[in-house]
This record gives C-alpha cells, structure tokens and sequence, in this order.
C-alpha cells in the first residue's frame, strides 16, 4: 500500500477524513523545506514545489490502500489538486496531492508558507 503525505481536511478531526476508510495513521511528519504552502480561498490547503526559499509543511501520512485512494481519497479533493510525489524531512519519498501547475496565478491563493500548518492557519481566522 502506498504512503500518502495529507496536510489538510483529510487530517485526522478533518471533514474528509472519513474518505480514508479507517487506513492506518503511521505518523505526524514535515515535508523537506522545499515547498510553498497556500490556503485557496480559506476553504482548502495546497503545496506546491517551490522554485527557491521553500517551506516545510506539517501534515500526517498514511497507509492507504490504492482501491481507498482511488475510489474515495482522490474523487473527494478539489479539482484544483493532483496526485504526485513530494520529499519528506528524513528524505522519503511519499504520495501527496499538490496544487495544479495551472492554478499557481489565481487570485484565491494565499501564502501560508510561514505558518506551514493548515490546522494551525484556521486557528488564525
């Protein structure tokens, strides 16, 4: 089953977390320092590979069954995300939804990259 790093509504206490089907929490992680983070439009968070001065972002991985991930996880997200790969701070390598290359110029995005937590940024509002 694959890993998947999840930074948002999917997180445990989150509306989507149901979405998982019970798949296991394996632990709390960081992303490398090497992505922008955004609230798009304070409904949601997306990361983005950052081109220079990039941010580490808190979340939770999970092993997911691909049936879970495919069937429930991925047709639930925003269509402003998609499945790729992202670096976490040990070095690993882990599924995670990041913002479409296409949505990086809207005008909802709000650069949370400091903050790096989206439960922690909803606290902020």
């Amino acid at each position: 089953m694959p890993f998947i790093f999840l930074n948002g509504s999917a997180m445990q206490g989150g509306p989507l977390h149901d979405q998982l089907r019970g798949a296991p929490l394996v632990r709390r992680a960081r992303t490398a320092a090497k992505y922008q983070f955004f609230s798009v439009a304070n409904r949601f968070p997306a990361m983005h590979p950052a081109p220079h001065n990039g941010h580490r972002v808190h979340g939770e991985v999970y092993d997911i069954p691909l049936e879970t991930l495919h069937n429930h996880l991925l047709p639930a997200e925003p269509e402003e995300l998609e499945l790729g790969t992202i670096e976490l701070a040990d070095g690993t390598a882990c599924l995670a939804t990041l913002l479409r290359q296409e949505h990086l110029d809207s005008a909802s995005l709000i650069d949370i990259s400091p903050i790096g937590d989206w439960p922690a940024y909803l606290a902020t509002l």
